[in-house]
């Protein structure tokens, strides 16, 4: 072969890692808010999320989309969407781990941690696939929101809090493990689902017939779904098996698969409602707050997940710089690669603090905190996914932008978290709505921000500024953008100034609080030890 071919200066496959215990930002997290064992029990998952067979299972399932089989090959009706096995193994693996329902099992059996350990698998196992994590999380949140009905979760929770996973629809009391979904958007009113046109009508029986037409059902194999439809009373909750209790199966026709951006793996869904059956869960009329239970734990995950894709997405521009040379030095060793990649680590490490720190919040009760600093969590931190992605991906250059790296699958990921349950209007301005409704959120969010008053001047500064942006009153919802943000970024520079590395909560203070920061990633101020940042972000073998 003529030498002309000779493969040099490319960078060796990422393999071998372990993306749990060896990120310390997140084994810190993890040791912080629960224990040393809980960051043990996850080195499994850790050695699996880090080999090359994960990283197959993780591209062949973006390849391969889900097909829908709407009847079989004698024209019955099935309704049937079919994956690839490689979508069935990460599953298996994130359900076997206990990154599904189990952690409130765990947590009614009296282990403490059940959350955080789930958070910090759930970060770094979705770094492998994010398409998988949405029915992963669904079913996780399903639990809280189907016990404001106790009949249906004696009927369900057992499986919902199983750690077995079996594709394909029958008798939910015969499969090891059940996968929840969940229907709340209509054409015609997405986020404003009051106006949802589906209706219910009761049966003799007790359960109800639903019709209507679901815009986005992601995950439609699941095994039952939360779904919002219409009373008299108005927006009630109602679970929507796939396979009823007799063993027949519900109604449930799709109509089509959505040709997404990203989250390609995964199936979203328009489903048709034609006398469906379901049962109320919760009170009629009350079914947005019943369905917001799961609402607030499915954006718990939309922080981590954001967090996870961020983390992925630094882990391959170090690896990156790492190995390959230009202008005569390894990139890894220039100075202005160095500021991009260290800014980018604390963009991950205050990413990674804020949704650990959700979930031990989750694992405490404390449900004020969590109202609050989970809304401006959500806003910030999947807000800025996007543009730390594409950074990331520009590191690598036109190998990135190649679909044979994974970082386009992740750039087309990176505004899922953002737009899912809300986008950042709505996000905004249900941190409005936090701040209005419970003074008790905003005492809980305040104490947590005030353990680290009088570490930083800059700190302190944006403390301030929070404070005068809330105390305008009659100006908030116009910058209701502001706020949440402030708000999330003073939570984060806490938890940094808090348990972070000096030069890591120095440069966060300095560039997200101080404004010595350009308009671009990569552009720390002089004097931050760039070197150190990037040696601590850097992912230790499995």
């Amino acid at each position: 072969m003529s030498a002309t071919h000779e493969v040099t200066n490319q960078v060796p496959p990422l393999v071998g890692h372990d993306p749990i215990a060896g990120d310390a930002a997140l084994a810190e997290a993890c040791v912080r808010h629960a224990d040393e064992a809980t960051l043990a029990s996850l080195a499994d998952l850790g050695a699996v999320a880090g080999s090359e067979q994960a990283r197959e299972w993780g591209r062949l399932a973006d390849e391969n989309r889900p097909v829908l089989r709407t009847h079989d090959r004698y024209g019955h009706r099935i309704d049937e969407v079919e994956f690839h096995p490689a979508w069935h193994e990460l599953m298996a693996t994130a359900f076997e781990h206990g990154l599904a329902g189990a952690p409130w099992a765990a947590a009614d059996a009296g282990y403490r941690h059940a959350h955080v350990r789930r958070a910090v698998g759930y970060l770094g196992w979705t770094q492998v696939e994010a398409g998988h994590g949405c029915p992963v999380t669904m079913t996780y949140a399903a639990v809280p929101a189907l016990r404001a009905a106790p009949a249906l979760a004696a009927r369900y929770e057992l499986g919902l809090t199983a750690t077995g996973y079996r594709p394909g629809l029958t008798d939910p009391a015969a499969k090891p493990g059940l996968v929840a979904g969940m229907g709340m958007t209509e054409k015609q009113g997405g986020s404003d689902v009051r106006s949802n046109t589906t209706r219910a009508v009761a049966n003799p029986d007790g359960s109800h017939a639903l019709t209507g037409h679901k815009w986005f059902t992601s995950a439609p194999m699941s095994d039952l779904f939360l779904v919002l439809a219409q009373l008299d009373e108005g927006v009630s909750c109602f679970v929507v098996p796939r396979v009823l209790p007799d063993g027949s199966r519900n109604v449930f026709r799709l109509q089509r698969l959505k040709d997404k951006l990203g989250d390609r793996a995964n199936a979203s869904s328009e489903v048709e409602f034609d006398g469906t059956t379901g049962w109320l869960v919760g009170e009629p009329g009350r079914g947005v707050p019943t369905i917001i239970e799961m609402v607030n734990t499915t954006r718990l995950d939309c922080v981590i997940g954001s967090a996870a894709t961020v983390r992925a997405a630094l882990t391959q521009a170090i690896h990156h710089a790492r190995h390959r040379s230009a202008f005569g030095a390894l990139l890894a060793d220039q100075p202005l690669m160095q500021n991009v990649l260290a800014d980018l680590a604390v963009e991950s490490e205050a990413a990674t603090a804020l949704a650990v720190r959700l979930a031990a919040a989750l694992d405490a009760g404390e449900s004020a905190f969590l109202r609050l600093a989970g809304a401006a969590a959500k806003f910030l931190v999947c807000k800025r996914t996007p543009a730390v992605v594409g950074e990331a991906l520009e590191v690598l250059g036109g190998n990135g932008y190649v679909e044979e790296s994974g970082m386009p699958r992740l750039y087309r990921q990176a505004p899922l978290n953002s737009i899912w349950e809300g986008s950042g209007n709505v996000i905004a301005l249900d941190v409005l709505r936090a701040l209005g409704r419970s003074s008790e959120s905003l005492a809980a969010v305040t104490a947590e921000v005030e353990l680290a008053r009088g570490a930083d001047a800059r700190f302190d500064d944006a403390v301030k500024r929070l404070s005068a942006e809330l105390g305008d009153r009659e100006a908030l919802p116009l910058r209701a953008r502001r706020v949440a943000a402030l708000l999330a970024q003073c939570l984060q520079g806490s938890l940094l100034l808090r348990f972070a590395p000096p030069e890591v909560a120095d440069a966060f203070c300095a560039t997200r609080l101080g404004g010595d920061w350009g308009a671009v990633l990569g552009t720390l101020p002089a004097g931050v030890p760039v070197r150190r940042i990037v040696e601590r972000s850097s992912i230790a073998p499995a």
